[in-house]
């Protein structure tokens, strides 16, 4: 029986194109390295993924890399009324809306990886912005929110 992570990463593996998927793979490295152009990459459960995408809204591969990584809490923002209509295995359901965001942010570890989404990609920016201000910089959005996501990767459990 496989563990929910295994669970996601295959769903998310499986989402992939197989050309971005190996150029991923083949960019890996065991730490943070330099990739050739200046940049630092970080990798985190056998994917790299460029540190730079911290604190910025990423593509929807570079989203699902992060969130499959070992380590990594996959937050939704959107209501849940929302969030019962089909969200990423593992997501945690944070309402940004809510008035106990704030509160839900600051018991969160400061030092933790977090790939946060919404519906559309607007409320997952105020989210990280607001995680930024509470000293939470390791935080990536999706682009196009879950919308951008293929149908088959949601769950309604």
């Amino acid at each position: 029986m496989s563990t929910p992570r295994t669970t996601i990463s295959a769903r998310i593996a499986a989402a992939l194109s197989a050309v971005a998927f190996a150029g991923t793979l083949a960019a890996c490295s065991p730490s943070s390295t330099d990739n050739g152009q200046g940049s630092e990459s970080s990798t985190t459960a056998g994917y790299a993924y460029p540190s730079q995408s911290f604190g910025k809204h990423v593509d929807t591969d570079t989203f699902l890399q992060v969130a499959a990584s070992e380590g990594v809490t996959i937050i939704d923002v959107r209501t849940p009324h929302e969030f019962a209509t089909g969200h990423l295995p593992e997501a945690v359901n944070i309402d940004v809306n809510s008035s106990d965001f704030a509160k839900a942010i600051s018991e969160l570890d400061p030092a933790g990886t977090y790939a946060i989404y919404c519906r559309s990609g607007n409320r997952s920016a105020v989210a990280q912005s607001a995680m930024a201000e509470a000293g939470i910089t390791s935080t990536v959005g999706l682009n196009g929110g879950v919308g951008a996501l293929s149908a088959d990767l949601l769950v309604t459990e």
